[in-house]
């Protein structure tokens, strides 16, 4: 839920106008949404580099990965694990552009530890390739830029390690 939802929301259930202090988180949030939308459309726009040098550095740190009897062993297992690390590149430019973990949480995290044991994927190495994005995607950003992103790369790392 952004930050205008959440503040009407509670003004609502108050039955008051919103504070000096909500307008003012609000006009903060106006104000950043360009630079958040810039930031999604950086990584959007480089999603399929993010997402190879991620698996990249995923296969090169977990071997086992892509060994045989490993997740990501053979041409189709590959392709799923890559396209879960596109997933989560996709789940945080959701969160940046509403300046929020709402989306990311309600969409993408709510169950996902147990399916992935459920599954029998080590949900360490999800974490880990999700890091390889937030590492990947740095070096696109500004130092500014990679500080907002990287906050909601590290809420899906924490929910995932």
């Amino acid at each position: 839920m952004s930050i205008v939802t959440k503040s009407i929301v509670n003004a609502d259930a108050e039955a008051r106008y919103l504070s000096p202090g909500e307008l003012d988180r609000i006009k903060a949030f106006v104000t950043s949404g360009s630079a958040r939308i810039r930031i999604a459309e950086v990584l959007a726009g480089a999603r399929e580099s993010l997402v190879k040098q991620a698996g990249d550095r995923l296969f090169q740190q977990r071997p086992d990965l892509v060994s045989p009897g490993g997740n990501a062993y053979g041409q189709d297992m590959t392709a799923t694990c890559l396209r879960d690390i596109d997933y989560y590149l996709r789940l945080v430019t959701y969160g940046i552009v509403s300046g929020d973990v709402t989306p990311i949480e309600e969409i993408g995290l709510v169950g996902v530890r147990e399916m992935y044991k459920s599954l029998g994927t080590p949900v360490e190495a999800v974490g880990q390739s999700v890091r390889a994005l937030k590492e990947a995607s740095s070096g696109l950003l500004s130092a500014e830029d990679a500080a907002e992103a990287g906050s909601y790369f590290d809420y899906v790392i924490g929910a995932l390690t």
